[in-house]
């Protein structure tokens, strides 16, 4: 971007108060542009605005409200070039990754959100509970939940923000969107779009800053009556026991470590190919990956091999290169981060049998590939969230304590079943305390509710329930 990018406050771009700061290309280290750097009195105003906006927005037919989302999603397609190229560069996502799960999705969940609606819920007539005769009708209604402060991830920037702000604009709440400071420019972009559709002043605010004032200015502030968070866990806790001193509302989808429960009668090819999708998917950089191979002792060896062969067979380079399968992680400070937990991988008894140094490229920060074999649960590898391209693999023995060791750890975000016993496999992922259980795939159903149980977050989103989580209920009551 050749000129500085802006804040959106109450319908206007603004400069931030704390003037602008440089977002570097993982893959380059060059910088991309320049944001803006706002301050907690940016963020403040910003809140202000959106709840300036709230009541007519609220009251604004939901036929209108999709029609400027339609129309966001018109601008952000004519513009998907300029965009694609944007995202990429600040995210060093791969032109796979950037084909599909940054640009394409974030606009298919637009026009999803255009299409929603809120239902009423009509109830049954109950009799007068306090004797007085007759009947008592009664509905549930959905009324928007007001402010939104929609405070968001690094990963895949557009399509997080797209998940918080399409429902909540559908059904009428007005937001503050607050993006990762990583990688902002390209949820910039999408705020403009926005107000170019015709979006009125203060629905859709928008603060971008490296430091967390502004973040904790939203979190606290009066105006605010939703924190809507993609992030860490720490940062997660952190949120709610502030939001929690005024009743917030809060959506927390934190962080994952999600286990690939493979049986000795699974499909090990695909159980392999998924269970791999750590290392390429984002470079690992993905709450809902399958970092932790459990599997059975009998194909334990196998899987191993298997991993460890796709691993020193993948592409790690330019992430707009062609055959490039692996990309940078998105900063010098998380390589190091990654790293640590390798280092302490290996100093804990595991065997890194594949990756474990720093890929020999001139810049960008690059990860290679990593399996860490014979893995204990007490590791800290295997305890906490990486996010980075490494598998720890550890073997079981009988179901039992195949399950035991996919719930040993705190979070309970996306687990994975692999058997051809397809009553097993049904019967495994009914136990086992996650969200989210794929069976024998890594594919995902958009419609289906999303989030953690654990530490793994604070209530749902996706489809229609993410209708549901920007929503109060209602009960109004009459006589019969």
């Amino acid at each position: 971007m050749e000129r500085p990018a802006r804040l959106w406050i109450g319908g206007e771009p603004v400069d931030g108060e704390n003037g602008t700061y440089p977002i570097v290309n993982p893959a380059t280290e060059e910088v991309v542009g320049l944001a803006p750097n706002a301050s907690a009195a940016d963020a403040a105003r910003a809140a202000e605005a959106a709840a300036e906006a709230f009541p007519a927005w609220s009251r604004t037919p939901p036929a209108e409200r999709a029609r400027l989302l339609d129309r966001a999603a018109d601008l952000l397609e004519a513009r998907y070039d300029e965009l694609f190229a944007l995202v990429q560069a600040e995210t060093g996502a791969t032109t796979a990754m950037t084909r599909t799960a940054q640009v394409p999705a974030a606009v298919a969940r637009l026009r999803r959100y255009a299409r929603s609606a809120v239902r009423d819920i009509p109830l049954p007539p109950a009799p007068d509970p306090v004797g007085r005769g007759g009947l008592v009708n009664a509905m549930a209604v959905r009324q928007p939940v007001g402010v939104v402060a929609c405070i968001t991830s690094y990963n895949v920037p557009l399509t997080n923000v797209v998940g918080k702000i399409g429902p909540a604009l559908a059904v009428g709440a007005t937001v503050v969107v607050k993006p990762a400071p990583q990688d902002p420019l390209g949820v910039i972009m999408l705020v403009g779009a926005l107000h170019e559709a015709g979006m009125p002043p203060g629905a859709v605010n928008l603060v971008v800053a490296p430091g967390p004032e502004p973040s904790e200015a939203l979190v606290g502030s009066p105006h605010v009556d939703m924190v809507s968070f993609t992030g860490s866990t720490a940062v997660g806790t952190a949120i709610a026991e502030v939001a929690g001193r005024d009743c917030k509302r809060l959506l927390l989808e934190l962080g994952g470590k999600g286990a690939s429960l493979v049986f000795d009668d699974a499909d090990l090819e695909a159980a392999a190919l998924g269970t791999a999708s750590t290392y390429t998917f984002h470079s690992g950089q993905i709450c809902t990956a399958p970092t932790r191979l459990i599997a059975q002792r009998g194909v334990y060896e196998e899987m191993v091999g298997r991993l460890s062969a796709i691993a020193g067979a993948l592409v790690v380079g330019d992430p707009a290169a062609p055959d490039t399968a692996v990309g940078p992680v998105i900063s010098a400070a998380h390589r190091e981060r990654i790293e640590s937990y390798v280092r302490s991988g290996a100093a804990e008894g595991g065997t890194v049998v594949a990756g474990g140094e720093r890929p020999p490229l001139d810049r960008g920060f690059y990860v290679a590939p990593t399996l860490i074999a014979g893995c204990t649960p007490e590791m800290r590898a295997v305890r906490e969230e990486v996010f980075g391209p490494v598998v720890v693999a550890l073997p079981f023995d009988d179901e039992e304590e195949g399950i035991a060791l996919a719930a040993a750890t705190d979070f309970g975000l996306y687990d994975y079943v692999w058997s051809r016993d397809t009553v097993r496999a049904m019967r495994v992922a009914r136990r086992l305390r996650a969200g989210n259980v794929g069976i024998n795939t890594l594919a995902r159903n958009p419609e289906t509710p999303f989030g953690g149980f654990k530490r793994s977050g604070v209530g749902r989103d996706g489809g229609d329930f993410a209708l549901d989580a920007y929503t109060e209920l209602q009960s109004l009551v009459w006589p019969g």
